[in-house]
């Protein structure tokens, strides 16, 4: 089963061609792979959105002059079309979302200097758009995680090795393990630690948040040759064909799961509802959502996982009794 396409509606196309015109002006030409990987699409839909490009028709430089285009041979070129080739300024609140995201990204304990610039680049070019952000006070409530981050990076720094205490939110327990650091990263908003864990004798990360107390050691940190930084350019979870295979029916209510988890197929049912398919390497993770959603969602496969979640919400309701 295959994810059905998404619907895009007529403004976010324009809003996509507006911004796909420029893109290829200033490069002068590039590749529909490239194109379409950068702007999230498949190569069918640019090609659409090429050919209603192909239907305008502007003012200048002369009236009714169109936008002249080509993809053949798989590489796009655009000419006349100087009059929207400038590309489009920042919406209010496109700025405000991007600079508090990189005022967050600041905080963490580093050269901070190229974020900075940036931030200043962003806030001229936006103009009066970036002026809400500025307004705004973001405050993370996360017990010791700036003095975490300090430790961090002076250890990073001395080559020193760190014991940490770490709640494992998966399995509901702390544990104690010694790491030696490799990098601070903050991934979807959130700070973590990737080192070598000596007990798990792997790469690990560590949000820090979860991280209830952190020791930097005299023991020189020893990060063998063979560990390699985690990808996180796709995002941290990624399933393996070796997880658990989950099968769940959302109502309209609980459409969001199949945007929020990654999907290994998403099906589209009757009155609005869905049929997804997800891995996990932890059932229990999912008997939790299936319990928050309560008759937004059931589990079809697999069973034992089905008949725990009816188990324990059936228990959940007698204690009510």
């Amino acid at each position: 089963m295959s994810t059905p396409p998404r619907m895009v509606t007529s403004a976010e196309r324009l809003r996509r061609l507006l911004a796909l015109v420029p893109y290829v002006v200033s490069r002068k030409a590039v590749g529909l792979a490239d194109a379409a990987a950068t702007f999230g699409m498949t190569e069918r839909e640019l090609i659409d959105d090429l050919n209603l490009a192909w239907c305008v028709e502007l003012m200048a430089p002369e009236p009714y002059c169109p936008i002249d285009l080509s993809y053949e041979g798989g590489e796009i070129v655009v000419s006349q079309a100087e009059s929207i080739a400038r590309p489009l300024r920042l919406a209010a609140d496109e700025a405000s979302a991007l600079l508090v995201a990189l005022r967050m990204l600041a905080e963490v304990p580093a050269d901070g200097s190229a974020v900075a610039r940036l931030i200043a680049k962003i806030e001229d070019a936006a103009g009066a758009s970036a002026a809400a952000s500025a307004q705004m006070n973001i405050q993370i409530d996360v017990p010791n995680e700036r003095g975490m981050s300090a430790k961090i990076t002076a250890a990073l720094a001395a080559g020193k090795r760190l014991h940490l205490r770490h709640y494992v939110h998966s399995r509901d327990e702390v544990t104690e393990r010694d790491v030696d650091p490799m990098r601070l990263l903050v991934v979807e908003g959130r700070s973590y630690l990737e080192g070598w864990c000596r007990r798990a004798e792997g790469v690990r990360l560590f949000r820090l948040d979860r991280v209830l107390d952190l020791t930097v050691l005299d023991e020189p940190a020893e990060v063998p040759e063979s560990a390699e930084p985690v990808d996180i350019e796709q995002g941290l979870f990624r399933p393996s064909e070796s997880d658990e295979r989950v099968e769940l029916e959302l109502a309209p209510g609980a459409r969001w799961v199949a945007e929020y988890y990654p999907c290994e197929s998403v099906t589209e049912l009757d009155e609005g509802r869905l049929s997804v398919v997800l891995r996990t390497p932890d059932t229990r993770l999912v008997r939790r959502l299936a319990l928050r959603l309560g008759e937004d969602a059931r589990v079809v496969s697999p069973a034992a996982l089905a008949e725990e979640v009816r188990a324990t919400a059936a228990a959940a309701l007698a204690l009510y009794d």
